[in-house]
């Protein structure tokens, strides 16, 4: 039923458990592929070039490090599963590549590292619940 699965993760702990869901829907689904998709966005990339540097290869080694937990769990669960990057707002950029690449379900965490932007500004994974037209699983 679920065969192309996307997850959006930004490193944080709900996303961490939204992966541990994914990998066992793609376990029981038998062949499913997950899709890792990290966005990058612009709002946050001023701080991680502030905070770490102006080296690009480094700054996405950094943004690659926030999701290699997930990477680990995929591959100890020996789940098929390739990372992908975006860059641009969280909600809409999930949202496009998802409804695009005509993904099966987005699996998605219920809060994410900017605690204070999902409070002023809507959570992400409430917009992606708006407007995409597949399923989406929210992970507590």
């Amino acid at each position: 039923m679920f065969q192309k699965i996307l997850l959006a993760a930004d490193g944080s702990e709900h996303a961490y458990r939204a992966a541990q869901k994914a990998a066992h829907l793609a376990t029981i689904e038998g062949g499913a592929r997950i899709t890792l998709l990290y966005v990058i966005d612009p709002s946050s990339s001023k701080h991680d070039i502030i905070a770490e540097g102006s080296s690009r290869g480094r700054l996405n080694d950094i943004r690659h490090q926030r999701v290699k937990q997930i990477e680990d769990l995929f591959d100890r669960k020996e789940v098929s599963y390739q990372y992908q990057t975006l860059k641009g707002e969280p909600g809409p950029s999930i949202v496009e590549y998802a409804n695009n690449e005509d993904y099966d379900v987005i699996i998605i965490g219920s809060r994410g590292l900017n605690g204070l932007q999902e409070f002023v500004l809507g959570s992400v994974s409430h917009k992606v619940m708006k407007r995409a037209h597949c399923p989406v699983m929210v992970v507590k």
